[in-house]
């Protein structure tokens, strides 16, 4: 009476890996008091009678943690990258060594490592939740196909399955976080 059933496990997992990249793009977007190039993405310059970004009127580097440089490739340009940086709202504190413009990137203190870190763990309790959602569709779907005459030992079988797949996305969930918490932590 019953056909075979099969669960779409590669749609489940490709779920369950979209909830994963979530994470990771939003783990990104947690500053840890790191250098990093893509932090002036949002600086704009008034270069030549418009606003260009930074990247196109010098090159930015990070030769150390703790430090972005950019060098200007207009000598006339400088003074207007170094206002542009004060005026970003980045609490960065421009400091000048003729065409290159050294930015510290002061460290992050106690306080503010903590709230991160919480931040960190409400992205990962998402995670959770977007994984445990696959896990309870996939679920109703062998409870249909049990309903449509599929034996015990194969639902037993299939909800296993699904089980061992939703656990290992949460052991990647947490390690992720607890990867994340380290670095944020780290003085």
């Amino acid at each position: 009476m019953s056909e075979e059933f099969e669960l779409d496990t590669a749609d489940l997992q490709r779920r369950m890996d979209g909830a994963m990249s979530n994470l990771r793009t939003e783990f990104a977007s947690l500053r840890t008091g790191r250098a990093s190039a893509s932090m002036l993405e949002p600086v704009q310059v008034d270069a030549y009678g418009s606003m260009t970004p930074i990247n196109q009127v010098g090159t930015v580097n990070v030769p150390e943690p703790r430090m972005v440089t950019i060098n200007v490739w207009d000598k006339g340009l400088v003074g207007k990258v170094e206002k542009a940086i004060r005026e970003s709202g980045l609490g960065i504190n421009p400091q000048l060594n003729g065409t290159i413009i050294m930015l510290p990137i002061p460290e992050l203190n106690e306080e503010r490592r903590r709230d991160l870190t919480k931040v960190a763990g409400q992205y990962a309790e998402h995670a959770r939740v977007a994984i445990r959602n696959v896990r309870r569709d996939g679920m109703d779907q062998i409870k249909k196909a049990k309903a449509d005459g599929m034996s015990e030992d194969d639902q037993k079988l299939w909800e296993s399955e699904v089980q061992d797949m939703t656990d290992s996305y949460i052991k990647k969930v947490d390690a992720a976080l607890e990867t994340k918490q380290e670095e944020i932590m780290q003085v």
